[in-house]
């Protein structure tokens, strides 16, 4: 259900052991960031929309075994959706297994709005180490960045830095990448150094710190926008300010 007219949020949180409340957590977390929402329906094999009278029991029973499965809106016309995956050790920064939650919102002026809101609230229901909020074509073309000489060759597009798979991360709590909205959590701030006062001003300007201590970045004002040379340049400052981001800095 993901179309280019649509925010990709993603975050990315220790592995999802069982029903510890972390899914429904980021559910409500979105539902208190994004007024007159709510995820109250599953999506049938055809891709319609079924009501979930009892969604609290239904995300357990489904955490008890691991899953996260996808939830949305109930509005075909104005899709919002929610689901996790857990990806493996061997594809994992430290080789730590981990939990990837996905949410869908509409790139409009109420889906805008409610962004920051809602990748704070999903990524702290999940205890998220770090994750990210970008317009979805801009997302597509920034995961041209992660290469390898082997798995995939090739250069980074517009001249932004080259970035290591997951598996070649040494730690979960070190971003992949940089969005439009960047959520980090205490540990992630604290491998940045963020903030540091004498280098960040400008992004503190566009920066709240959560009331769990995490941080919400924001890159630009606007969506991210690569055709845009004052954003293009933005994301290559941030990237400048900050090099462990991607691996690309060992300590």
């Amino acid at each position: 259900m993901t179309t280019q007219s649509s925010i990709v949020l993603i975050v990315h949180a220790p592995e999802l052991l069982g029903d510890d409340g972390r899914t429904l957590a980021a559910v409500q977390g979105l539902e208190r960031a994004f007024p007159g929402i709510r995820m109250e329906w599953k999506i049938s094999e055809e891709g319609k929309p079924i009501a979930l009278p009892q969604r609290a029991a239904w995300l357990a029973e489904a955490a008890a075994r691991g899953k996260f499965p996808m939830l949305c809106n109930g509005d075909e016309s104005y899709p919002v959706t929610i689901a996790g995956l857990q990806r493996p050790p061997r594809l994992s920064p430290g080789g730590q297994p981990r939990f990837e939650v996905y949410t869908q919102l509409p790139l409009d002026a109420a889906g805008i709005a409610a962004a920051a809101g809602v990748l704070e609230g999903v990524a702290e229901g999940a205890s998220s180490f770090w994750g990210h909020a970008t317009p979805h074509d801009v997302a597509a073309e920034l995961s041209q960045q992660t290469i390898d000489p082997v798995r995939k060759p090739g250069s980074p597009p517009r001249g932004l830095p080259a970035l290591k798979f997951p598996d070649r991360i040494r730690s979960p709590e070190i971003p992949g990448f940089l969005g439009w909205l960047n959520y980090w959590s205490p540990a992630t701030a604290r491998i940045l150094g963020f903030p540091d006062p004498s280098r960040d001003a400008e992004l503190l300007s566009r920066s709240r710190q959560t009331a769990k201590g995490g941080w919400v970045v924001r890159l630009t004002e606007a969506p991210l926008d690569l055709d845009n040379p004052v954003h293009l340049e933005a994301l290559m400052r941030a990237y400048e300010r900050f090099p462990e981001v991607g691996g690309r800095s060992t300590p």
